[in-house]
């Protein structure tokens, strides 16, 4: 049976990675493995039921990719994030025409994370 999804961004410097998803989203680290210490990194951060892995490996993933992560109030979220004054992020919600609120964050490689509220109609 299927269990769940944990997908893999592809990320290119580990301090603006531990920047971008520890500092400013909030994740915290999980764990971290290299095969020996010159080696590209390879670690799982998380936030509530949240599970995202994050590879400095060429041939696990493409940069570029997209995730959406639901979640209940989009407002407090933007205004935590907001107040962080991260410097190369500033999101705002947009109110989309299929009945959703979406904020969308991009991360120092080019990975978008949609962050979306559904109305309860």
């Amino acid at each position: 049976m299927l269990k769940g999804i944990v997908p893999i961004l592809r990320i290119f410097d580990e301090d603006k990675a531990r920047e971008f998803y520890l500092e400013y989203l909030g994740f915290h680290l999980d764990w971290e493995h290299r095969f020996e210490q010159d080696m590209p990194l390879y670690m799982q951060v998380a936030l509530d039921s949240i599970v995202i892995h994050l590879s400095e490996h060429h041939g696990d993933c493409t940069p570029g990719a997209t995730l959406r992560i639901e979640t209940e109030d989009l407002d407090e979220l933007r205004d935590m994030l907001l107040q962080k004054k991260y410097k190369h992020a500033r999101p705002g919600i947009e109110e989309t025409p299929w009945n959703s609120r979406e904020m969308t964050v991009t991360d120092p490689f080019s990975n978008r994370i949609i962050f979306v509220e559904t109305s309860a109609e």
